[in-house]
C-alpha cells in the first residue's frame, strides 16, 4: 500500500501532541478524550481526530485515547524507538548548548562526535565527548555510521562542510546555519533559522499592539 502524504502541518504539531501525552503520562492520567487534549494544546478536537486519524486513528469512540498507547504509536511514527547516532560541526555556545542536552539521548539522539575549526577548542571535552578538527570529518565518517549531523556554524562554514557531510554518507542534517542548503534530494534536511523565529515573534508583538 501506497504510504499517504501527510501535511507539514500534521507532521509538525505530532512533536506537541507527544510532549503532552508523556506529560499526562506523569500526572499517571490514564485516558483522554480529543475535547480534553483539545482543550491543553489550544486545537480543536475536530483537527486532533483528522490528525491522528492520518495514522489509523487511534481512538475509541465513548472511551477517548489510551494516553500510553497513544503516546507509545507517535513516538514509533516520529521514529523515537530509534536509535540515530548524531554528531555536531560547530563547538560554539550553540553547539555547546546542544551538546549540553541530556533529553537527546533520552529520545534516542546519541552525539557521539564534535568537530570545529578553532585550534584552541581541540582536545577540549563537552560531556565526555572531545572536540576534533574538521580535517578529521571523513576520516571519521568513514568508520563511524552517522544518521545525522547538526550544522552551528555560520553560513560560509556549512555551505562548505555540507558536501562533506553527504559525501561521507550522511543523510540528514539538522541546520542552524543562516542558509538554506542545496543538496541532494536524497538527504533530509531541517533548517532551524533562529533569527526567523525571532521575526515572527517581532511581527506578532506589533500586531497584537496595532489591534
Amino acid at each position: 500500500m501506497q504510504e499517504r502524504e501527510i501535511s507539514k502541518a500534521v507532521i509538525k504539531r505530532l512533536p506537541r501532541y507527544y510532549r503532552y501525552l508523556g506529560e499526562l503520562l506523569e500526572h499517571k492520567v490514564e485516558r483522554i478524550s480529543s475535547n480534553e487534549l483539545s482543550d491543553r494544546m489550544q486545537v480543536t478536537a475536530s483537527q486532533i481526530r483528522q490528525d491522528l486519524n492520518n495514522f489509523g486513528g487511534f481512538g475509541q469512540q465513548g472511551y477517548g485515547y489510551n494516553v500510553k498507547y497513544l503516546y507509545n504509536e507517535i513516538g514509533k511514527i516520529l521514529g523515537l524507538d530509534k536509535t540515530y547516532n548524531m554528531i555536531i560541526i560547530g563547538a560554539g555556545h550553540l553547539g555547546e548548548a546542544l551538546a549540553n542536552y541530556v533529553k537527546f539521548e533520552k529520545r534516542g539522539f546519541r552525539i557521539i562526535g564534535i568537530f570545529d575549526t578553532n585550534p584552541e577548542l581541540e582536545g577540549k571535552t563537552i560531556r565526555g565527548i572531545q572536540i576534533m578538527m574538521d580535517d578529521r570529518l571523513p576520516e571519521f565518517l568513514s568508520s563511524h555510521d552517522i544518521d545525522i549531523a547538526t550544522l552551528t556554524l555560520p553560513k560560509a562554514g556549512a555551505e562548505a562542510i555540507a558536501p562533506v557531510l553527504v559525501k561521507g554518507g550522511v543523510k540528514a542534517i539538522w541546520n542552524f546555519a543562516h542558509t538554506d542548503l542545496d543538496l541532494p534530494p536524497d538527504v533530509v534536511v531541517e533548517n532551524v533559522h533562529l533569527s526567523e523565529s525571532l521575526m515572527q515573534l517581532s511581527y506578532n508583538i506589533n500586531r497584537k499592539n496595532r489591534k
